[in-house]
């Protein structure tokens, strides 16, 4: 790539970001209502896959259904927060000053960290172990996010409204009624990946989710249904996700109790089910792990996190990995898709990838730039 080329690129990705945080209060709604309306209508198409002999529900009423089922469980999510998130903002303070305390009776012999900066060890893990903090970043965003609550009703009800047209808009592009097929059949597998992979992570962070919660109230841990609901949503970010959701109810565990029992129990109770959940089950369900590399996940965290706060380090994974199998299914944003992963074995087989195509000319399968077909043309027009 020339240098002036390069430095476009790279102007054109700093006034992307710029205008991302500048237009947070505007873009994040969109975002949040695309997000909504996708796993919407993936419900609907599931419910539509359901049959009794030749009897299946319509698509109306499938919608219809899966619209109701997302507007009782926003309501009930709502609920449950509004009445169980007071009690956390009261008990975080109590929970960070027994935790710095046991933390400061622990002996290690090995480290002293007692002259680290003129703090001891206590003060000096209170600096990155901050719980009232951590509870009012959550608290502030869910605020946040019910405040946009109209606009983002307001874009899905739009794009419901839009997505009726979108197979005319495609019509529309192309003229060519075999092309037409080859780019709806491009389109219907990039969905079909995309639905099977929420499906099936919903279905998994459900159940990984409601049995941590069962965990965790069984040993009488506090708040268990807000750490469960916590647990739910990490576990939509691979790896560092689960991590977190494993770490952070023991860390709870650890501040309620006077002895180590019940962080141990909690530790190891919720770490058995991430691993039985995430590494047999969820593979076994996809077939394939959509596996992304822990380096880039912690840089789309730390960046996301950064533009958008706790509601972008939430979202970013999840659709980068929707657009890592958009890339993976294209001979030539494979490449892409590669470097994403964490080994190179993309979920799309290359035998199965797509060829490029573009909305005009007359060809089904408009031939790679670079290949043997494209150079005999430039041959034969004298170029």
């Amino acid at each position: 790539m020339k240098l002036p080329n390069f430095l476009a690129v790279v102007l054109l990705v700093v006034v992307i970001f710029y205008l991302l945080n500048v237009g947070q209060f505007l873009l994040l709604p969109l975002v949040i209502a695309i997000a909504l309306w996708y796993l919407i209508n993936t419900l609907a198409a599931t419910l539509g896959r359901l049959s009794v002999g030749r009897f299946s529900i319509p698509r109306p009423i499938c919608l219809t259904l899966s619209i109701l089922t997302f507007l009782a469980a926003i309501w009930a999510v709502i609920n449950f927060l509004s009445a169980s998130f007071g009690g956390v903002m009261e008990m975080a303070p109590i929970y960070q000053e027994n935790l710095i305390r046991r933390l400061e009776s622990l002996s290690l012999p090995l480290i002293d960290l007692g002259d680290f900066q003129g703090e001891n060890f206590g003060q000096a893990i209170s600096g990155w172990i901050d719980l009232p903090s951590y509870a009012a970043s959550l608290a502030g965003s869910a605020a946040g996010i019910l405040a946009s609550s109209s606009l983002i009703l307001i874009y899905v009800g739009f794009l419901f409204f839009e997505q009726g047209h979108f197979r005319n808009k495609i019509s529309a592009l192309i003229t060519d009624p075999e092309k037409e097929e080859d780019v709806h059949g491009i389109f219907d597998r990039i969905r079909d990946d995309i639905q099977k992979y929420i499906t099936i992570k919903m279905f998994t962070s459900t159940l990984t989710g409601v049995l941590s919660f069962g965990l965790m109230l069984l040993m009488g841990v506090d708040h268990a249904g807000v750490w469960g609901l916590l647990i739910f949503l990490l576990n939509f970010i691979p790896t560092v996700g689960s991590i977190i959701a494993t770490m952070f109810p023991a860390t709870i565990a650890l501040a309620q109790s006077d002895g180590y029992y019940l962080f141990f129990m909690v530790l190891g109770g919720i770490g058995a089910l991430q691993m039985i959940i995430g590494n047999v089950i969820e593979p076994r369900l996809m077939g394939s792990s959509f596996n992304l590399s822990p380096i880039v996940i912690l840089l789309n965290l730390a960046l996301w996190g950064t533009i958008w706060g706790v509601p972008g380090a939430f979202l970013c994974v999840p659709f980068l990995i929707i657009f890592t199998i958009i890339m993976s299914h294209f001979p030539r944003t494979r490449p892409i898709a590669i470097v994403l992963s964490s080994d190179g074995d993309l979920r799309v087989p290359l035998e199965d990838a797509l060829e490029t195509f573009s909305f005009t000319g007359g060809g089904g399968n408009a031939p790679m730039l670079g290949s043997g077909d494209d150079v005999d043309e430039h041959d034969k027009s004298g170029d």
